[in-house]
């Protein structure tokens, strides 16, 4: 039986750097997490769904993809094991390209979204920013199933 090659001290050192790693990664994680829902909060807020729906994960990717008109059951498809959180994020992002719309951005504007998102919705949850779903329908675009300017719920436009 032969010996094995690292001796204990190499053996140590190596196992508190890969529990520093391991515990850093996990910190990023939690950080983005923590970023994403503050920052989606701030937009739930602004076109009215309610703000703690964002710190549920798939629930809000559900919700977020109703405000833009799409249905969130597709929020589902991160589950599936490979290409499935792909398939959502394409989703996402025409979600981020019809909420810019609402808000009266140009459609470059998602490409903020699909880079940095947690600034892209702060900078829409920001005071400054004026929250008109009318302009998706000017546009040809549904209604949100959510929030402000939806056809169903407490802000549903008088008939």
């Amino acid at each position: 039986m032969q010996p094995h090659p690292l001796d204990p001290d190499t053996a140590s050192i190596l196992g508190i750097v890969f529990l520093i790693y391991g515990l850093v990664i996990v910190a990023v994680i939690v950080a983005t997490y923590v970023l994403m829902a503050i920052a989606l909060s701030a937009f739930f807020r602004k076109v009215g769904v309610a703000a703690w729906i964002a710190w549920i994960p798939f629930y809000a990717h559900w919700k977020w993809l109703e405000v833009s008109g799409q249905p969130g059951y597709l929020a589902l498809f991160s589950l599936i094991p490979y290409f499935g959180s792909l398939v959502t994020s394409i989703f996402i992002y025409i979600g981020m390209y019809r909420s810019g719309i609402a808000f009266g951005k140009d459609p470059s504007f998602v490409v903020l979204g699909i880079f940095l998102p947690f600034v892209w919705l702060f900078m829409l949850g920001s005071r400054s920013s004026v929250y008109r779903p009318e302009l998706l329908a000017a546009r040809g675009y549904p209604a949100p199933l959510v929030g402000y300017g939806s056809a169903v719920g407490p802000y549903a436009p008088a008939a």
